[in-house]
């Protein structure tokens, strides 16, 4: 508390990020947390809350009545308005109404034209908030009236000025640096005519899948991106840093996935909730680990008759495994990044089995040379030294070959991956060390 205390007192409002008191506010206890809320500026209590975990969000929120949240949300953009409502809403739907009801009629219609996208549409993530000015308004005139309404706090973070026509129709997009060089005394589409610099817009539909737009920004290098419906009318912004979040959040998204979690049941404070979610996965795979004890069962009697196969056996499935999960964070990250086109798949699974197959033959010389010093037995480091080059081949292909069948059928490929590869592994590895065993040395 005294933390924030001095942090507040030692610096001006228009100097503090929200994002350094966040960071103090995750520290604190529960006795302390309400207090340290009260002393947060209001009209940065919005972001401070954005910018903290959904468990002390929920705490902000318990901490303010329905006029401060109404404060909060009117000092927030139009993009941030949406998802401050959002969490709002999933928080304490009676709430939200109220807050909802108190806004400003043009804030609620904001809300409303950002929540009439789907969050996978890039219009669910845009700013409403952009600049322009037409092609025959003078520079001059421009630079002045950008002033005016950056003074008037109207406008922030703008990096771009966007011509239209009288309908809002986007036709040019201009760095507000290049707007600086133009002459002042001509009209924009003069100062355009005279430069040799290419002004069209890449654009982003509102409609279109933010994943689409995230290859845009990398890609492209852009630090802004304008958002146009159907007819090509400016609709909104999509800025670099939203762009980062939503990377974040995707990559958090692909990490829980693998691990067979559920992001948004990890992120609850509800234990039976996240409990739910992990053990619908953990009941699947109990299922797979049967099927896989099935075929183990298949060679009861080889396994009675010769020990040391069931203490090697372990090794084989493992080794399969690990390079199938190797193979298979490889090609769902790539899926992600976008660097796998949909004519990559031959190329992309020609790699990975290359791959387990050289390390297939490095390490089956070296577990069948184990094998043979450990146990004695003639032929025992052949079986296990095959078993593995077949194991890990399957690896390297199934591996690749999964999370680009599931792409295809356009399912998350990091979704059900991890437990469809290590269930053939398995079952691969099992079978065709125990079978070869009863084929060689039996």
């Amino acid at each position: 508390m005294q933390k924030l205390h001095e942090y507040l007192n030692s610096h001006n409002i228009s100097e503090m990020h929200p994002s350094d008191i966040a960071q103090i506010l995750k520290y604190l206890d529960d006795s302390k947390f309400g207090e340290a809320v009260k002393l947060i500026p209001k009209d940065l209590i919005g972001d401070v809350a954005l910018a903290l975990p959904d468990r002390l969000f929920n705490d902000i929120v318990e901490n303010l009545n329905v006029d401060e949240l109404s404060h909060a949300v009117t000092k927030l953009e139009s993009d941030d308005q949406h998802k401050f409502m959002q969490e709002l809403h999933e928080l304490d739907e009676h709430i939200a109404k109220e807050v909802f009801k108190t806004l400003k009629p043009q804030d609620q219609q904001e809300i409303q034209i950002l929540k009439a996208y789907s969050e996978n549409e890039a219009g669910s993530h845009m700013q409403l908030e952009v600049f322009t000015a037409t092609k025959d308004e003078v520079v001059h005139d421009v630079i002045k009236r950008f002033a005016t309404l950056r003074k008037a706090n109207e406008l922030e973070n703008i990096q771009n000025l966007f011509i239209t026509n009288d309908k809002n129709k986007l036709y040019y997009t201009i760095r507000l640096d290049d707007l600086l060089i133009f002459d002042f005394d001509k009209t924009l589409y003069q100062n355009i005519q005279k430069n040799n610099e290419n002004f069209e817009p890449k654009v982003a539909k509102d409609t279109e899948d933010i994943k689409e737009v995230i290859h845009y920004f990398e890609e492209y290098d852009l630090s802004v991106m304008p958002v146009v419906n159907e007819h090509g009318v400016l609709v909104g912004r999509i800025t670099s840093d939203d762009v980062f979040d939503i990377i974040n959040e995707h990559a958090t998204e692909q990490m829980y996935n693998l691990a067979g979690v559920n992001d948004d049941a990890e992120e609850d404070e509800e234990i039976l909730k996240a409990g739910k979610k992990r053990a619908s996965w953990l009941g699947l795979n109990l299922f797979t680990a049967i099927a896989a004890s099935l075929v183990i069962g298949l060679f009861a009697d080889t396994l009675q008759s010769m020990i040391a196969l069931a203490i090697l056996m372990p090794i084989v499935a493992s080794m399969g495994g690990n390079a199938g999960t190797q193979t298979l964070t490889v090609v769902v990250r790539q899926l992600a990044l976008g660097d796998i086109s949909q004519g990559d798949a031959y190329r992309i699974i020609k790699k990975e089995v290359a791959i387990s197959l050289l390390n297939g033959f490095l390490f089956a010389i070296i577990i069948g040379v184990i094998s043979s010093l450990w146990f004695g037995i003639e032929y025992l480091g052949y079986v296990i030294a095959l078993s593995m080059m077949i194991n890990l081949l399957m690896a390297g292909f199934f591996g690749a070959s999964i999370p680009l069948f599931l792409k295809k059928m356009d399912i998350d490929p990091a979704i059900g991956s991890t437990v469809i590869l290590t269930t053939i592994t398995d079952i691969v590895g099992f079978f065709s060390f125990l079978g070869l065993a009863t084929w060689i040395l039996l």
